[in-house]
Protein backbone atom coordinates (compact mmCIF):
# COMPACT_ATOMS: atom_id res chain seq x y z
CA UNK A 1 0.00 0.00 0.00
CA UNK A 2 3.02 2.60 0.99
CA UNK A 3 4.17 2.23 -2.72
CA UNK A 4 0.77 2.95 -4.34
CA UNK A 5 -0.20 5.56 -1.61
CA UNK A 6 3.40 8.01 -2.21
CA UNK A 7 2.30 7.83 -6.05
CA UNK A 8 -1.43 8.63 -5.31
CA UNK A 9 -1.18 11.78 -7.33
CA UNK A 10 0.50 10.08 -10.42
CA UNK A 11 -2.08 7.36 -10.23
CA UNK A 12 -4.89 9.93 -10.15
CA UNK A 13 -3.21 12.24 -12.98
CA UNK A 14 -3.45 8.50 -15.12
CA UNK A 15 -7.12 8.80 -14.12
CA UNK A 16 -7.00 5.63 -11.80
CA UNK A 17 -8.20 5.30 -8.46
CA UNK A 18 -6.77 3.47 -5.61
CA UNK A 19 -9.04 0.38 -3.73
CA UNK A 20 -7.10 -1.66 -1.68
CA UNK A 21 -8.64 -5.47 -0.86
CA UNK A 22 -7.33 -7.81 1.73
CA UNK A 23 -8.73 -11.04 2.53
CA UNK A 24 -8.43 -10.82 5.49
CA UNK A 25 -11.08 -11.07 9.19
CA UNK A 26 -10.78 -7.65 11.34
CA UNK A 27 -9.61 -9.22 13.54
CA UNK A 28 -7.03 -11.70 11.97
CA UNK A 29 -3.65 -12.72 11.84
CA UNK A 30 -2.34 -9.37 10.94
CA UNK A 31 -5.46 -7.13 12.86
CA UNK A 32 -5.76 -4.77 9.64
CA UNK A 33 -8.12 -2.91 11.77
CA UNK A 34 -6.13 -2.02 14.06
CA UNK A 35 -2.86 -1.37 11.65
CA UNK A 36 -5.07 0.88 9.22
CA UNK A 37 -5.90 2.49 12.78
CA UNK A 38 -2.29 3.18 13.25
CA UNK A 39 -1.21 3.92 9.41
CA UNK A 40 -4.47 5.05 7.66
CA UNK A 41 -4.30 5.81 4.22
CA UNK A 42 -6.87 7.91 2.01
CA UNK A 43 -7.96 5.39 -0.15
CA UNK A 44 -10.90 3.20 -0.07
CA UNK A 45 -9.90 -0.31 1.72
CA UNK A 46 -12.37 -3.45 1.81
CA UNK A 47 -11.54 -6.09 4.18
CA UNK A 48 -12.73 -9.47 2.25
CA UNK A 49 -13.82 -11.30 5.61
CA UNK A 50 -15.36 -13.94 3.48
CA UNK A 51 -13.50 -14.05 0.64
CA UNK A 52 -15.93 -13.58 -1.98
CA UNK A 53 -13.86 -10.94 -3.69
CA UNK A 54 -11.15 -12.85 -4.53
CA UNK A 55 -11.97 -15.39 -5.42
CA UNK A 56 -14.58 -14.17 -7.67
CA UNK A 57 -11.38 -12.30 -9.33
CA UNK A 58 -9.60 -15.78 -8.78
CA UNK A 59 -6.57 -14.59 -6.37
CA UNK A 60 -7.50 -16.66 -3.41
CA UNK A 61 -4.66 -18.67 -2.37
CA UNK A 62 -5.65 -21.24 0.41
CA UNK A 63 -2.55 -22.93 0.97
CA UNK A 64 0.97 -22.75 0.38
CA UNK A 65 4.16 -22.18 2.32
CA UNK A 66 3.95 -18.68 2.77
CA UNK A 67 -0.15 -18.62 2.30
CA UNK A 68 -3.28 -19.62 4.62
CA UNK A 69 -6.71 -18.89 3.20
CA UNK A 70 -5.69 -15.41 2.02
CA UNK A 71 -5.14 -14.11 -1.42
CA UNK A 72 -2.02 -13.70 -3.67
CA UNK A 73 -0.87 -10.43 -3.93
CA UNK A 74 -2.80 -8.74 -6.58
CA UNK A 75 -2.84 -5.87 -8.86
CA UNK A 76 -5.97 -4.78 -11.22
CA UNK A 77 -6.75 -1.72 -13.65
CA UNK A 78 -10.27 -1.70 -14.55
CA UNK A 79 -12.19 0.46 -17.07
CA UNK A 80 -14.92 2.48 -16.23
CA UNK A 81 -17.69 -0.20 -17.27
CA UNK A 82 -15.88 -2.74 -14.91
CA UNK A 83 -13.86 -4.70 -17.61
CA UNK A 84 -10.27 -5.75 -16.19
CA UNK A 85 -7.94 -4.64 -18.39
CA UNK A 86 -4.79 -5.32 -16.51
CA UNK A 87 -3.96 -8.10 -13.82
CA UNK A 88 -0.53 -8.64 -11.51
CA UNK A 89 -1.04 -11.84 -10.13
CA UNK A 90 1.72 -12.14 -7.62
CA UNK A 91 3.49 -15.54 -7.33
CA UNK A 92 4.37 -14.98 -3.44
CA UNK A 93 2.80 -12.73 -0.44
CA UNK A 94 6.50 -10.60 -1.47
CA UNK A 95 5.49 -10.70 -5.16
CA UNK A 96 4.27 -7.20 -6.19
CA UNK A 97 3.28 -5.26 -9.54
CA UNK A 98 5.81 -3.17 -11.07
CA UNK A 99 4.66 0.29 -9.90
CA UNK A 100 5.68 2.08 -13.36
CA UNK A 101 3.50 -0.89 -15.04
CA UNK A 102 0.09 -0.30 -12.95
CA UNK A 103 0.37 3.58 -14.09
CA UNK A 104 1.15 2.70 -17.81
CA UNK A 105 -1.96 0.13 -17.65
CA UNK A 106 -4.06 3.35 -16.09
CA UNK A 107 -2.70 5.70 -18.62
CA UNK A 108 -3.27 3.18 -21.51
CA UNK A 109 -7.31 2.87 -20.38
CA UNK A 110 -7.19 6.44 -20.17
CA UNK A 111 -6.49 7.28 -23.59
CA UNK A 112 -8.42 4.34 -24.67
CA UNK A 113 -11.55 6.40 -23.13
CA UNK A 114 -9.93 9.41 -24.57
CA UNK A 115 -10.21 8.10 -28.22
CA UNK A 116 -13.27 6.34 -27.65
Amino acid sequence: MAQFESRKAEIEVAGAQLVFIAAEKRDGVWKPAKFLEKHPISSPFLLDEDRAVTKKYGVHHALATDALNIAHPATFAIDQPGTVRYIYRGENQQDRAPLDEVIGAAQQIRSHNVRS
